[in-house]
């Protein structure tokens, strides 16, 4: 179990919580993969790019983003619950923002190293439905990037479809990985890898939207080798690593379609397989930094 310094300061700016809040404007959920059916949509939406980058998906228009009157535009439960570490310690959604802070104070650092600027991104926690540039968020999407207004999208709730439908462990850095990979999205946004892909519509093991969703697997390991030595102190132990591998190996396109449709047809992979997605993981983990993530080249 993560155990956070109870001292830390949590940075709540750096989430917007709609907990609560209700779905206005009209549209649709980003979906890519086309023709696949039942199995694209979920090979798409699960840790998949909202709309924009990857070749999945397209944005909504300006009506589809408009939020109801009942949805929260920054200021929720979050806010005033999450204060520090002894809250994470307590508190799933206060964990997220523990979690969310360490992985921006890494990749802030990283950018710096390069000589770049970081922009930070704002995770946006809902429930029920909400709405992004990339479309329409609910309960089923699953925690996606949305590089039309550089934000990311979390039900909570999604962790526990992940034990119960996908067969997954669980556990805090289980959760930690999701959002570590969305984050990873949003490292190739900045450094401009998904617009050099965004009109690539291909499937496949050495597709563009493969090695991409790759690539974030492999970030998401540069940034759980350095966990905890940033604002929020905690340790990450092997047991919660293997967390992290198994979440990933359950999200994999092989497992997803022998469960779903009881057959393997990597021609239609979007993400990767299992053993793919836990390698480039494991990857960044040993490099300790993005140079190992260079997933489009070679073979992914």
């Amino acid at each position: 179990m993560v155990d956070f310094d109870d001292n830390s300061q949590l940075d709540t700016s750096q989430i917007e919580d709609r907990r609560g809040g209700r779905l206005g404007g009209r549209g649709g959920i980003a979906v890519g993969g086309g023709g696949l059916g039942i199995i694209g949509v979920i090979l798409a939406l699960i840790f998949g790019v909202g709309g924009g980058g990857s070749g999945l998906g397209g944005r909504a228009s300006l009506d589809d983003q408009a939020l109801g009157p009942g949805a929260s535009q920054g200021a929720g439960e979050v806010q005033t619950a999450c204060r520090t570490g002894a809250d994470a310690d307590e508190r799933e959604d206060c964990r997220m923002v523990a979690f969310i802070n360490d992985i921006q104070a890494y990749w802030r650092h990283e950018f710096k190293n390069l000589g770049r600027s970081y922009t930070p991104a704002t995770t946006v926690f809902f429930s029920g439905s909400t709405t992004s540039a990339c479309g329409t968020a609910t309960e089923q999407t699953g925690p996606f990037y949305c590089p039309g207004d550089k934000k990311i999208y979390l039900d909570l709730g999604f962790f526990r479809t992940l034990q119960d439908q996908f067969g997954a462990q669980g556990g805090p850095f289980a959760e930690a990985y999701v959002v570590a990979h969305e984050y990873g999205h949003h490292v190739q946004n900045l450094l401009g890898v998904l617009d050099q892909i965004s009109g690539d519509r291909r499937t496949g093991p050495q597709s563009a939207a493969v090695r991409s969703e790759l690539q974030a697997d492999c970030l998401a390991g540069a940034w759980t080798a350095n966990a905890g030595r940033g604002v929020i102190g905690f340790e990450v132990t092997q047991r919660e690593i293997a967390t992290a591998l198994d979440a990933a190996a359950a999200v994999g396109d092989d497992r997803i379609q022998e469960t779903f449709q009881g057959r393997v047809i990597p021609e239609s992979f979007t993400h990767g397989s299992s053993e793919r997605r836990q390698h480039w993981f494991q990857e960044g983990y040993k490099a300790a930094g993005p140079e190992a993530c260079n997933t489009f080249s070679g073979t992914a």
